[in-house]
């Protein structure tokens, strides 16, 4: 009995192991589909050095999903071309009326193999699908789930094979078409053992680690899939006049943002913008109203507390049923809690702040007789407070948090809440849960929490008050213990209590944290910024070290290791009795250092090698502004990360005006930064956040900031640092028609991407749009010059250089309609054609008015 229970124990141990090591695996590579240009599309190829070898029998496998609401499915998830000649294609064709969209190609022939995955599971989960080349039987497998189809096929290659996923520009086999997925663990196996194994687990990069071989894949415009469930990513920013007030529809993925004069709809799975001007003439938008969604009903309601009304919007004659609805004396109930209750059709309404005084009250709106009622409490656990955070749930709502005072005083003692209560709406009262502990630096809540109650655990977003240039934290937190912890990266945040507004939703459908920031300018204009997070969202997202074992290789060691413990076990109790008894009592050796032996300076020498590799940064001593922003000093470490976001503006605003003018005056900096503050704090801040950015450029020679001419400026040694931006100015600075040669400068400088395509801000509009302007223009102008005749391969490649900037350029898309079928690439000009004309209806709602013998006789 003793041996069977310690079997159990160490199986338990190695079960819990395998289990912590396959729980909660958010990692892949994700696809950009028929959504992006050509050129922006994702593909992977397993050996970008040359084909892989393989004598014998081998098979393929990997893990598949789809990515949700993209508007085409269709396209290569794989090709296997051996020695160049026999190509066998994986594809998903979404044309076909069957069932069966899975389909294998051979050469040029469709195979009679076809299948498709039950239910939602092709979207809801990973699925595996291994390719089995049997050589020797002169036949190839595909096995997906528990089925498996055989094809006979005459292989006619030695045995050296191109593997390549999505898109790819491999000779003749180049493809753009892949419909929008997402893999992870991708294995070949050769004879029955795994050659190779990408996990594809990386975050950052092009390069896909291979843990057995070390040959590593490389991954063209990858999407990492564990980065998006770190990093916090801005999908839209939209600008309205006045105040703007947030709601969401999770049943169809849709933010709707309500100004005064129209409603803004975004997709979030079509990442698209509607704009619908209201046909009820303007809907009024205070500075305390609040906005919900009733999946229910199908409506939107403007929700004026104040004012004790309730608006609703149809979507279908675009007007609101009340548009009258005139100003009341306030008593302000901003930030204020909400929810729906569809078990009573009524809209509650929790704490806020106005007048000096934090509001404790609970409002009820009925949705049928449309009235108002104040709930008579049957406790005093619910302080008067605002800036909590509320989750609803199916009897009432969990309230977290806030800023208030038990008085409702602002004068008497006003403190920050951090105690979790529960509203039972059927009870009319509060219970409290818990209370956190007091942290080291205070916060308050974003307005809304997601609740999940199947795990006990709530997210919501928290962020300091007493600061403007603030950022939103996601947390996860318990609903039965008081401990919380961050997730995710943080969001930039604006933060003036009756001018700035955050929340949180849940887009289920795809799987998504959203947060919605709002802030109104001293224009009295409202910015809204709508970013999203994968979920589960991680705590950290470390760079991955290199590895001579997979994951799973590790458990299976730790499963084999503790196996042979138990095989000790078992036979010390079996052929030594009383010796493991014995064993107990006897005193432990004394052990002393390890001799090293021949192989270990090597080992050593090896792991140290790795570390130097993957630490070796890929710039020194440069300021990159295209793409995202980076600063790297002459060691290569990345300095960016020590701009807090104001300091990250500052140091854009001096820079950008050192390059195209002689630098900036202190007024223009309040002007642009400091516009909302007096001139003594607005010159105390320049101060302060003028040395932040002179200890971070400290750590880069031949970089530093002056005022000598009385003008704030970044003096740089640009024959000791390189900025992208001063060699694109230098390229373009003459006018002149470029060369082919600076052409292809031109075109390395842009491939990082657009300029500072990772910062937002008003001033910056016009340096971003002057530039691609140029950019375009210089493209188009070479393009002009050069008789397609004479080199039409690099017209293509032209061509699609002016499409990373403007996807709906019609000189562009004839340019390179013409080239291609020049090259006799028929089919693919016609592709060309049919991906403009889709993308420029998208874009304008119109159909684009001329068909492909007009573009190629034009």
């Amino acid at each position: 009995m003793k041996f069977r229970f310690i079997l159990f124990c160490i199986w338990s141990i190695a079960l819990s192991c395998v289990l912590s090591e396959v729980r909660g695996q958010s990692y892949g590579l994700g696809f950009e589909s028929f959504e992006a240009v050509q050129d922006k599309r994702t593909g992977l190829d397993l050996s970008p050095d040359g084909p892989i070898c393989l004598d014998g029998d081998f098979e393929l496998s990997f893990e598949l999903s789809f990515l949700r609401n993209k508007k085409t499915y269709f396209g290569y998830i794989v090709r296997v071309i051996g020695d160049d000649q026999q190509n066998i294609d994986l594809i998903y064709d979404n044309s076909s009326v069957k069932h069966d969209h899975f389909k294998l190609i051979i050469g040029e022939q469709f195979s009679p193999i076809a299948f498709d995955f039950q239910g939602d599971d092709l979207f809801a989960k990973w699925n595996r699908i291994t390719l089995r080349f049997q050589k020797q039987k002169q036949q190839i497998t595909v096995v997906y789930g528990n089925r498996n189809f055989s094809q006979p096929v005459k292989y006619v290659t030695k045995g050296c094979y191109k593997i390549l996923f999505g898109a790819n520009q491999y000779k003749e086999f180049r493809t753009t078409d892949l419909p929008p997925m997402k893999i992870r663990h991708v294995e070949l196996r050769s004879e029955g053992r795994i050659a190779y194994n990408w996990p594809l687990n990386e975050t950052d990069g092009s390069k896909a680690t291979e843990e057995i071989g070390r040959k590593a894949a490389l991954a063209t415009n990858p999407i990492w899939i564990k980065k998006l469930h770190y990093e916090w990513k801005l999908l839209q920013t939209v600008t309205l006049k006045g105040y703007v007030r947030v709601g969401f529809d999770e049943k169809s993925s849709n933010v709707f943002v309500i100004g005064q004069d129209s409603l803004v709809r975004f997709s979030l799975a079509g990442n698209r913008l509607v704009t619908m001007p209201y046909q009820s003439g303007k809907q009024p938008v205070y500075v305390d109203n609040q906005v919900l969604f009733d999946p229910g009903r199908n409506r939107l309601y403007n929700i004026f507390l104040n004012e004790k009304q309730v608006t609703a919007f149809d979507t279908l004659t675009r007007s609101w049923d009340k548009s009258d609805i005139a100003a009341q004396a306030k008593t302000y109930y901003l930030q204020a809690n909400k929810f729906l209750s569809p078990a009573d059709s009524s809209i509650y309404m929790l704490g806020g702040y106005g007048h000096l005084a934090y509001k404790k009250e609970v409002q009820r709106y009925h949705l049928p007789s449309g009235t108002w009622q104040q709930i008579a409490l049957k406790d005093s656990v619910f302080t008067p407070r605002y800036l909590a955070a509320l989750g609803a749930t199916s009897g009432g709502a969990y309230v977290m948090g806030g800023y208030g005072s038990s008085t409702g005083q602002q004068m008497l003692s006003p403190r920050n809440w951090y105690d979790l209560l529960y509203f039972d709406r059927a009870q009319r009262k509060f219970r409290k849960i818990y209370e956190l502990k007091v942290p080291k630096e205070d916060f308050v809540f974003g307005n809304s929490m997601i609740i999940n109650e199947k795990d006990s655990s709530y997210y919501a977003l928290i962020f300091p008050k007493h600061q403007f240039s603030s950022e939103l934290q996601l947390i996860k937190g318990s609903l039965t213990r008081p401990e919380f912890k961050l997730v995710g990266s943080k969001v930039p945040y604006q933060f003036i209590d009756i001018e700035s507004f955050a929340d949180l939703f849940y887009d289920k459908a795809n799987g998504r944290f959203v947060a919605v920031t709002l802030y109104r300018d001293a224009n009295l204009q409202t910015k809204v910024a709508i970013y999203s997070l994968y979920a589960p969202p991680l705590e950290t997202v470390a760079p991955q070290t290199a590895s001579t074992e997979s994951s799973a290789g590790r458990s299976l060691w730790i499963i084999a290791g503790l196996f042979a413990a138990a095989l000790l076990v078992y036979w010390l109790y079996h052929y030594m009795p009383g010796q493991l008894g014995k064993q107990k009592a006897t005193k432990a050796p004394v052990v002393g250092p390890v001799p090293e032996s021949e192989h270990t300076p090597a080992a050593h020498q090896a792991l140290v090698d790795d570390e130097i590799v993957e630490k070796a940064a890929p710039y020194q001593s440069c300021i990159l502004l295209f793409g995202n922003l980076q600063l790297y000093d002459e060691d290569g470490n990345e300095i960016t990360k020590h701009f807090s976001p104001l300091v990250k503006e500052l140091f854009l605003v001096i820079l950008l005006y050192s390059i195209r003018w002689d630098g900036i005056s202190s007024e223009k900096l309040k002007e642009l930064l400091w516009f909302d503050k007096p001139s003594e704090s607005a010159r105390n801040n320049r101060s302060v956040n003028i040395a932040k950015l002179k200890a971070i450029l400290d750590k880069m020679k031949y970089c530093q900031v002056s005022k000598e001419t009385g003008y704030w400026k970044i003096k740089i040694d640009f024959g000791k640092i390189e900025v992208d931006y001063m060699h694109y100015l230098t390229l373009l600075g003459n006018r002149k028609l470029l060369t082919k040669h600076s052409i292809i400068e031109l075109a390395s400088i842009t491939k990082r991407g657009n300029f500072l395509s990772n910062v937002e801000y008003e001033w910056l509009d016009s340096f971003k749009s002057e530039i691609s302007n140029e950019i375009v223009d210089a493209y188009l102008r070479y393009a002009a010059s050069v008789k397609i005749a004479d080199d039409p391969e690099f017209l293509v490649k032209l061509a699609n250089y002016v499409f990373y900037f403007d996807p709906v350029n019609e000189e562009a898309m004839i340019l390179k309609c013409k080239a291609l079928a020049h090259l006799g690439k028929h089919s693919l000009a016609k592709t060309t054609f049919e991906n403009f004309a889709r993308e420029y209806n998208r874009i304008y709602g119109e159909d684009f008015r001329k068909d492909m013998p007009e573009v190629l006789h034009s």
